[in-house]
């Protein structure tokens, strides 16, 4: 890793606030679109570049901003990735959230996050607080060939149960879903049979597949040749170059996806879920005077 100095830390985009602490990752994700080249990254993806400054920087952000609102993270890169055990980056800048009573939406696939469970409780208990987590192979041998740096799905579901106790809402990411490797019904509703069981508010996914594009792509089918020989091949017959990549099961497994959601009260459409990720309602409803 590396150490910079960033000149700012948060990001506004519609309305919403996001920060990334981190530049890179550490997860081995083999699909991962963070390593597309249109991101511009200037080092090694695994060579994280970490905002030193980055709680100096949010402080005054903060303390600045007039109107309260959700703080995004992880969207670009895990805010608990193997550096953070020393840093403690991630965890000062909930401290700075809690202090001046933001809400955090938090995205990672990280288990390291229940070391900050105190935080997330408190910072829910001034605002709202609202952990997501990606889960994508119920099956943890398959998990740790896609996955391979990070704790696996049986792991994440623990973070999701330890949350519900602490009553910190939950939202999950179905994402990505890749043809030919866990584009399986039986899959997809182990995954969801444990997200009702665990209580989650909401599950975000927008098809059942994967997007590629270059420097994505080209690390994937390295992955593929390495750990499934001969389907690479078969991605490039059927997709060839394109962007998006969905799963031939898509039609199927997304009517199992909504049907479930649906029946169990969850929030599924992409829209609803990021209304309520944005959303930080007021502490204090205001006081209407009843005049005799």
């Amino acid at each position: 890793m590396h150490f910079v100095n960033a000149k700012g830390i948060l990001t506004a985009n519609n309305g919403r606030c996001g920060m990334n602490i981190y530049r890179g990752c550490t997860h081995g994700c083999i699909y991962c679109d963070s390593r597309s080249k249109c991101y511009q990254f200037t080092h090694a993806f695994d060579d994280i570049e970490v905002k030193q400054n980055a709680p100096e920087l949010l402080e005054a952000a903060l303390k600045s901003k007039r109107k309260k609102c959700m703080i995004g993270t992880g969207s670009m890169s895990d805010p608990y990735m193997h550096c953070e055990e020393q840093l403690k980056l991630t965890r000062q800048c909930l401290e700075i959230i809690s202090k001046y009573e933001f809400g955090i939406a938090i995205q990672t696939k990280s288990d390291r996050i229940l070391r900050d469970i105190d935080l997330l409780d408190e910072i829910n208990q001034k605002a709202k607080a609202v952990v997501q987590m990606t889960l994508t192979t119920y099956d943890d041998d398959l998990c740790a060939i896609i996955e391979p740096n990070v704790c696996n799905t049986k792991q994440r579901i623990q973070v999701l149960e330890e949350m519900q106790k602490r009553g910190i809402p939950t939202v999950v990411w179905l994402t990505p879903i890749l043809p030919f490797i866990n584009d399986s019904e039986e899959n997809v509703n182990a995954i969801l049979e444990e997200c009702i069981r665990v209580g989650v508010k909401g599950i975000i996914c927008f098809d059942m597949g994967v997007t590629l594009r270059e420097g994505d792509r080209e690390y994937f089918y390295e992955a593929l040749d390495k750990n499934f020989p001969g389907l690479k091949e078969k991605y490039i017959r059927t997709y060839g170059n394109s962007y998006n990549v969905p799963s031939p099961n898509n039609k199927k497994l997304m009517q199992l996806f909504e049907d479930t959601c649906k029946a169990h009260k969850i929030l599924y459409k992409p829209d609803d879920c990021f209304s309520y990720l944005n959303d930080l309602p007021e502490r204090y409803e205001q006081l209407t005077l009843n005049l005799v």
